[in-house]
């Protein structure tokens, strides 16, 4: 490979040639290429400007060659020439952000249920760059939304949630958690959040070994009570290096994942494959031929 790799990124266009090559002849065989007078203006007055010196007999093929030029230039800028480049470096983002539900009818049920959809569109509010993730959850565990950028989407999903969402009955979060540890896993993600929304059901040994997990990965896990928090969410939280918020601390999550999103770029092992589109310079160029029909010609 040299470092002038070149290629057409929309070839199709090239097929327009083979008819501005037959409209050019078309054009060049006319008596009066594309000043045809002779038969636009009437014959009486076109005589009395002969006579006056006011035509010229002599048809230019001048404008005729500077518009098959632009046009053919611009033909082969619509197709795309472009030149590869293999020093550009590819970035990834290596925060992202877990939210874990608990879709239980205990929580969906529970009068506060709509205060803690709003403490998770907060949020997502705040993940600005971040890809985030959907986890619901309940007597079984299973990935709403998997790491994306697409927040609105990712919201919109989140508006939907509900107790028919999961069949299984009960509350088992250490499962849900365990999905969290391979979504950051499988995404790379060294210093991401997982944030659990829960009423403390089901929070006992198994989801704290799950925590220490998450933890473990350069994740912190926080915890969003439905209710009164219970000793069980402060012990998941110091083991995950987390919060637990109340649903009146919605500015806090927000103050909380913003103001400790640890961002990072990391260059990728491999390079990026990048083409330079070059068909923008071309047109320019397309512009000089035109230049030749503002010419004056000496009097």
């Amino acid at each position: 490979m040299t470092a002038l790799d070149f290629t057409l990124l929309r070839p199709m266009w090239l097929l327009a040639l083979p008819v501005l090559g037959i409209a050019a002849w078309w054009l060049a065989i006319r008596r009066g290429g594309l000043g045809d007078w002779q038969r636009a203006a009437d014959t009486a007055l076109l005589q009395a400007m002969t006579a006056l010196g006011r035509v010229d007999n002599q048809a230019s093929r001048g404008p005729l060659w500077a518009i098959l030029t632009v046009v053919l230039i611009s033909v082969v800028a619509l197709a795309g020439p472009a030149l590869e480049r293999r020093d550009t470096l590819s970035f990834r983002n290596l925060d992202g952000v877990v939210f874990v539900v608990d879709v239980s009818g205990s929580v969906t049920e529970h009068s506060n249920w709509p205060q803690l959809q709003t403490m998770g569109r907060f949020g997502l509010a705040s993940l600005g760059t971040r890809p985030g993730a959907l986890i619901v959850f309940a007597g079984d565990a299973y990935v709403a939304t998997d790491m994306t950028l697409d927040h609105l989407q990712l919201g919109q999903t989140f508006s939907l949630l509900d107790a028919a969402l999961v069949p299984d009955r009960g509350s088992r979060p250490e499962r849900a958690l365990a999905l969290a540890v391979q979504l950051l896993s499988d995404a790379q993600v060294i210093a991401g959040d997982v944030i659990l929304l829960t009423d403390g059901a089901g929070l006992g040994p198994a989801s704290l070994r799950e925590t220490a997990a998450i933890s473990e990965l350069g994740a912190r896990v926080s915890l969003i009570s439905i209710d009164t928090p219970t000793a069980a969410f402060d012990t998941h939280a110091r083991a995950g290096g987390g919060e637990v918020f109340a649903l009146d601390q919605s500015e806090t999550l927000l103050r909380w994942l913003q103001a400790d999103a640890r961002t990072r770029l990391e260059a990728q092992d491999y390079p990026l494959l990048f083409w330079k589109d070059m068909g923008r310079y071309l047109l320019a160029l397309a512009l000089l031929p035109l230049l030749l029909l503002f010419r004056r010609r000496p009097s």
